[in-house]
């Protein structure tokens, strides 16, 4: 009787212990499944709420917007990093031609020399910073005055202010510290779920990219293949050979594009491949942290029959 009693009781918690799993297994598989539906939804409730937004189009352009192409890029994936060379050849692009029109406010002469980034030496930032004037002061008679530039100055602007820049240009160009990380498309329905698991995050650099490939209309300076009604107010600015590169990388504007895209990519970003490294050893972290608590619960755990038997009479 004892024995049988003791079957009993042991095929019972046997039994509870595995609904009580089987259970919490169920209830997680439907809170992801709801959270995945949930997402779903909302992007696309928000996607049609931008479109209304928008309004129709009355320009009579019926031409269909393409999305960007995807680029492959050195600093894509877990493992990615920037490619110096390139940097600094997008740094130049910016500088000849860029610059013209856009601030690039966030970035100071020496952040060019920071690790990760184009690999400037301190006397080359130096000489480079001593290159422009800055606005300073005001002095011990009250006057603003200007100076070279210093390592820890800031890229300065063409322009003393946006109003003289919009009455110059018709309009602001935008600051390009953070342009790579402030511009995006929409992905679309599954790409958007799928992007965080192939840590897809270069949607800037290759809006920027075809963007300035996209002046494909040669009757209209303003025509743009990828802009949102394909007028944009900055006219083709690229041509072949319009920057002399010195290390013999093409001088086209494909080329150009990607490289200054690259470059803007490190000015939103410049501690992207210490934020991964870091990344990489929590993850590592993490792994180990999970075997051992996993091995602690087998150890806590492995064997409730034992406990049963024993305190059977």
């Amino acid at each position: 009787m004892r024995a049988n009693l003791g079957n009993d009781r042991l095929a019972m918690a046997k039994r509870k212990y595995a609904m009580r799993h089987e259970n919490n297994f169920r209830r997680g598989i439907g809170l992801a499944f709801a959270a995945l539906l949930v997402t779903a939804l909302a992007a696309g409730e928000a996607k049609v709420f931008a479109a209304s937004d928008a309004g129709p189009d009355t320009g009579g352009n019926t031409h269909e917007q393409p999305k960007p192409p995807r680029q492959e890029w050195t600093f894509s994936g877990p493992f990615g990093s920037y490619d110096q060379a390139q940097l600094q050849r997008g740094f130049q692009v910016y500088r000849e031609v860029c610059s013209n029109c856009h601030s690039l406010k966030l970035v100071a002469f020496r952040n060019l020399a920071d690790p990760g980034g184009p690999g400037f030496s301190e006397a080359q930032v130096k000489a480079l910073a001593a290159t422009y004037q800055i606005k300073d002061g005001p002095n011990d008679a009250g006057d603003m005055f200007e100076r070279p530039g210093r390592p820890s100055d800031y890229f300065p602007w063409n322009f003393p202010n946006e109003q003289a820049a919009r009455a110059a240009l018709g309009a602001v160009p935008p600051d390009m510290s953070l342009l790579a990380k402030a511009r995006s498309y929409e992905r679309g329905f599954p790409q958007f779920l799928i992007d965080p698991f192939i840590q897809y995050q270069e949607q800037g650099p290759d809006y920027i990219d075809a963007l300035m490939n996209g002046y494909t209309n040669d009757q209209d300076p303003n025509w743009n293949e990828y802009m949102p009604g394909h007028k944009i107010a900055m006219p083709k600015f690229l041509s072949d050979g319009a920057v002399d590169y010195e290390d013999g990388a093409p001088k086209t504007v494909p080329q150009y594009a990607k490289d200054v895209s690259a470059f803007l990519m490190w000015t939103a970003e410049p501690k992207l491949e210490e934020r991964k490294r870091l990344g990489f050893g929590v993850l590592i972290f993490l792994a180990v942290y999970a075997l051992l608590l996993f091995a602690v619960k087998k150890k806590i755990w492995h064997r409730p029959e034992a406990h049963i038997s024993a305190d059977t009479p």
